[in-house]
């Protein structure tokens, strides 16, 4: 069974176990779509934005201290968009009314992160592949990102410089 199948599955029992929520998506870190359950939502452009959204999140939590990213929620005039770490390459976005009950949402939000992360790392990526069905090999899961590499989702620093050339004064004004 691919893992879109086992992770579509889990989106579908997470909207059983939250009443007013209205869709839900799961997309790698780069912001393609793994398995969505979002009607009336175009679940490539939602992927794309929360891929970007993560960027800024991880940026947010590294300015601040803060330690790893874990969540974010955004709050709109009619409802809530939540997105939920799901391992260190996916990402689980939670669509839901204004009137839901956001420690549900919470809750049941992070255990699916969870879930899809597990679901995710016992797979070769996105299921799309010919190995997608295969179990990744343990000594691909026991290896380590190097130190120096960035984390996926960051945005590189930029440092404001001063001009090569000073602006003229302007005279005749």
């Amino acid at each position: 069974m691919a893992v879109e199948t086992d992770v579509l599955d889990e989106l579908r029992r997470l909207r059983t176990r939250i009443p007013r929520l209205t869709g839900s998506l799961a997309a790698t870190v780069d912001g393609l779509v793994l398995a969505h359950d979002a009607p009336d939502t175009e679940p490539e452009g939602l992927a794309a934005l929360t891929a970007a959204a993560l960027g800024v999140a991880h940026r947010m939590t590294d300015a601040a201290a803060r330690g790893d990213f874990r969540e974010l929620l955004v709050r709109g005039s009619g409802g809530y968009v939540a997105t939920y770490a799901a391992g260190a390459t996916a990402v689980l976005t939670l669509l839901a009314e204004d009137r839901v009950n956001v420690g549900r949402l919470h809750l049941e939000g992070r255990r699916s992160g969870a879930r899809i992360a597990d679901l995710v790392a016992t797979h070769v990526g996105p299921g799309t592949g010919r190995h997608a069905d295969r179990p990744v090999p343990a000594e691909h899961l026991a290896a380590a990102p190097p130190a120096t590499a960035r984390p996926i989702g960051t945005l590189p620093v930029r440092l404001p410089q001063r001009p090569t050339h000073q602006p003229r004064p302007q005279t005749g004004i």
